[in-house]
């Protein structure tokens, strides 16, 4: 399979959190009755994760700190080392996150006023390369990952640009989980990309607390994840 970047910015996957990947393989499984496929680790980021494919151009990922790597210099993706977030995650996998492909990060587009998502830091796992934004340090990392932070997207850009030499998506195979709604509660809207808001699967709406969730339809019927 071939994808193609359809829009300035697109919906690439969904973050869940887990202690361990045995923990999130576990919960997916009896929350959708579908077992995750394995993905892979992240060299210097001290995490590893597994994904399943939502359709046919988003997956989600299962990502959890890696015991058999160094400690990263760098805090690990989307929160992962703070503490509130690990207390929470021990008691169930967290949605997390969401990340949206570009054809070229450096197009001025993607790039919305008020909207910072980073430094651009390049990336492998195995046969994979990417280029994405990420806090450059303990500070950034905070804000990046508190409440509020987690429902602006990070963005990605696959090697190869508008039409991805490899992509997650090629190795995954249909697992009968769809996504219907990413769900993104807020007290103020927040400044997405322009492009994000012609997705009819995501809604902003209107709450007291800074929120995510996503509304998937299974095997097992509908389900809530947040």
């Amino acid at each position: 399979m071939t994808l193609q970047i359809r829009a300035e910015v697109e919906l690439d996957h969904l973050v869940v959190a887990c202690t361990t990947l045995v923990q999130g393989d576990a919960w997916l499984r009896a929350l959708a009755g579908v077992p995750s496929a394995p993905g892979g680790r992240h060299p210097g980021w001290g995490t590893h994760n597994r994904l399943l494919r939502l359709d046919t151009g988003t997956y989600l990922e299962l990502i959890a700190s890696d015991p058999d790597a160094p400690p990263p210099a760098q805090p690990r993706p989307f929160g992962l080392d703070d503490p509130a977030l690990r207390r929470r995650v021990a008691e169930r996998p967290r949605l997390v996150h969401f990340v949206c492909r570009v054809a070229k990060l450096a197009d001025a587009g993607v790039r919305e006023p008020g909207y910072d998502p980073g430094p651009i830091v390049p990336m492998t796992r195995g046969a994979l390369s990417w280029r994405i934004t990420m806090p450059g340090d303990a500070q950034a990392a905070a804000q990046r990952w508190s409440d509020a932070g987690r429902l602006l997207p990070t963005l990605i850009e696959w090697a190869g640009g508008a039409m991805p030499e490899r992509h997650p998506l090629d190795a995954l195979a249909p697992s009968g989980v769809m996504l219907a709604a990413l769900r993104l509660c807020t007290p103020t809207a927040p400044p997405l990309p322009a492009a994000l808001l012609d997705d009819p699967r995501i809604i902003v709406v209107s709450g007291p607390q800074p929120a995510l969730g996503a509304e998937l339809m299974t095997p097992q019927g509908w389900r809530l994840i947040d």
